[in-house]
C-alpha cells in the first residue's frame, strides 16, 4: 500500500496544484476546449487497453518458460501498437464529424490521441507487475508525472498556446517508458527477445473481451458528460465541469488504494469461512461510507468558497457542481468496494452488463437533461448512472441480494466498524 499511496499522493497532489494553475491561465473556455479533447480521446482508450492487463500478468505468472513469457509480452506490445494507431484515426474522425468547422479541436484531438501509440510500451510495466516489483513502476511513473507538471508550469510561464499543452500531454509517459526500459535491462532482460504469435494474440483477445466492454462502459460513464456538454452547450461549460471534477478526483484515490491493499485479506477470508468473508466486506463498506461522510460534508457546505479561492471568480459556477460531485462520492466509494465482491465471486460478465446499462442510462439522461440544466443536468445524469450500476440493477439479480444487505447495513450502522487496522498497512 505504501508505494501505491506514495505514487497517487505525489501525482494527484502536484497534479492538482498545477492543474489549477493551468485552469486559471487558460480560463473556462480554453480549459473546456482542452478537456473536451482529452475526454473525446479517453473514450477510445479501452480500445488500446483491451482489458489485457490482468490477463497478461496472469499468463506471465503461469508461464515459467522465458520464451513463452517473451511471446506474451511481444504479442501484447504489437496488439497495443496496432490498436493505439487505430484510436488516432477514430478520435480524429469523430471530432471532425462532431465539429466539422473547428480546426483547433481537430488538432488538439489528433495530437493528444497520438500519445496512445506510446501506451504500447506500458507492456513493460506488466512484466514488473507479474514479478511484484511495483517499486520500479512507481518511481518511473512518479518521475514522469513530476516532469510533466514542470513542463506545464513552463508552458504557463511562456504563455503557450493550447497546441503546446496538447503536445505535452501526448508526450506524457516518455520518461516512464525510458525508466521502465532501463529497469527491464538492469534485470538482465531485453525487448529484442520479444516475439509475436498469432495464436497467442487470439487467445489473449478472447480472454479479455468481457473486460474490454466493461472498460469501455466505465470510460463512457467517466467522460461522455464532458463531450456531450461541449457539443450541446459549449466549451466554457466543460471548463466549469472539469474544474469541479479535478478537485473531487483527489479524493477518489484513497478508497481505491485501500481496497487494493485489502483485496488479499478479503480473498483469504473467503477461503477461511463465509462468516469472516462477509464480515470483512461489511466493514470495508462501513469504511467507505465513513470516508464519504468525512470528505463530502465539508465539500458540500463550503464548495463555492473552495472553488473561488482555488480557481478564481471565473469558475464560480463550478462551486455548485462541486457540491454535487460530493454526492457522487457515495456511489463511487461503494462501487470501488463492491469490486472486491465481484472479483471473489467471479461475476465479471455481470459487472460488464451493469457497467453497460449504467453507461446507457448516463447517455440517455445527458441527452434529456443537458439542454435544460447544462452541467448540473450532466452531473445528475452521472449520479443516476452510478446509482444504477452500483445498487439498482442488483435488485434484479438474487445472487447480489446478500451483498446489497451488507451495503445497507454499512450505511445504517457505520459506527459498528470493527476492522483490524493491520490489514490497512
Amino acid at each position: 500500500m505504501s508505494w501505491l499511496f506514495f505514487e497517487q499522493f505525489i501525482s494527484l497532489g502536484i497534479g492538482l496544484f498545477v492543474g489549477i494553475w493551468v485552469a486559471r491561465y487558460l480560463g473556462p473556455d480554453r480549459y473546456g476546449q482542452y478537456n473536451y479533447a482529452l475526454s473525446l480521446v479517453a473514450l477510445f482508450m479501452p480500445l488500446v487497453q483491451l482489458g489485457l492487463n490482468g490477463i497478461v500478468v496472469r499468463e506471465i505468472v503461469f508461464q515459467k518458460d522465458a520464451n513463452s513469457r517473451n511471446e506474451i509480452l511481444g504479442t501484447t506490445f504489437v496488439i497495443r501498437l496496432v490498436t493505439g494507431t487505430i484510436t488516432v484515426f477514430l478520435s480524429v474522425g469523430t471530432v471532425i464529424y462532431l465539429r466539422p468547422g473547428d480546426t483547433l479541436s481537430h488538432w488538439l484531438v489528433g495530437i493528444i490521441a497520438a500519445g496512445n501509440i506510446l501506451l504500447a510500451f506500458d507492456t513493460i510495466d506488466l512484466w514488473f507487475q507479474s514479478q511484484v516489483k511495483s517499486k520500479y513502476t512507481v518511481i518511473s511513473r512518479t518521475t514522469d508525472s513530476l516532469v510533466f507538471s514542470i513542463v506545464k508550469v513552463l508552458l504557463i510561464q511562456l504563455r503557450a498556446s493550447l497546441i503546446a499543452f496538447a503536445v505535452a500531454t501526448a508526450a506524457k509517459g516518455t520518461i516512464k517508458i525510458i525508466g521502465l526500459s532501463i529497469c527491464y535491462r538492469i534485470d538482465g532482460l531485453s525487448l529484442r527477445n520479444w516475439s509475436v504469435n498469432l495464436s497467442r494474440a487470439k487467445f489473449l483477445l478472447w480472454e479479455s473481451w468481457p473486460l474490454f466492454f466493461s472498460g469501455l462502459a466505465i470510460m463512457v460513464q467517466a467522460y461522455i458528460d464532458q463531450v456531450m456538454l461541449g457539443q450541446m452547450i459549449g466549451d466554457a461549460e466543460v471548463g466549469q465541469y472539469s474544474a469541479a471534477m479535478q478537485l473531487i478526483a483527489v479524493f477518489g484515490f484513497v478508497p481505491l488504494v485501500i481496497c487494493q491493499s485489502l483485496a488479499p485479506a478479503v480473498t483469504e477470508a473467503k477461503i477461511a469461512s463465509n462468516t469472516l468473508y462477509f464480515n470483512r466486506l461489511e466493514n470495508i463498506y462501513r469504511l467507505m461510507f465513513i470516508l464519504f461522510l468525512l470528505v463530502s460534508i465539508p465539500i458540500f457546505l463550503w464548495s463555492s468558497k473552495i472553488v473561488i479561492i482555488l480557481f478564481g471568480q471565473e469558475y464560480k459556477e463550478a462551486g455548485t457542481l462541486l457540491s454535487l460531485f460530493a454526492v457522487r462520492l457515495f456511489f463511487t466509494n461503494f462501487g470501488v468496494a463492491k469490486s472486491l465482491f465481484i472479483t471473489n465471486e467471479s461475476l465479471f460478465k455481470y459487472s460488464m452488463l451493469t457497467a453497460i446499462i449504467g453507461s446507457l442510462v448516463n447517455v440517455i439522461l445527458n441527452y434529456v437533461l443537458i439542454p435544460h440544466y447544462a452541467a448540473i443536468g450532466a452531473l445528475w445524469a452521472t449520479i443516476a448512472s452510478f446509482a444504477t450500476t452500483v445498487f439498482l440493477i442488483d435488485l434484479l439479480y438474487p445472487r447480489m441480494y446478500g451483498n446489497l444487505i451488507l451495503m445497507g447495513k454499512a450505511v445504517l450502522y457505520p459506527w459498528r466498524l470493527n476492522f483490524i487496522l493491520k490489514n490497512l498497512i
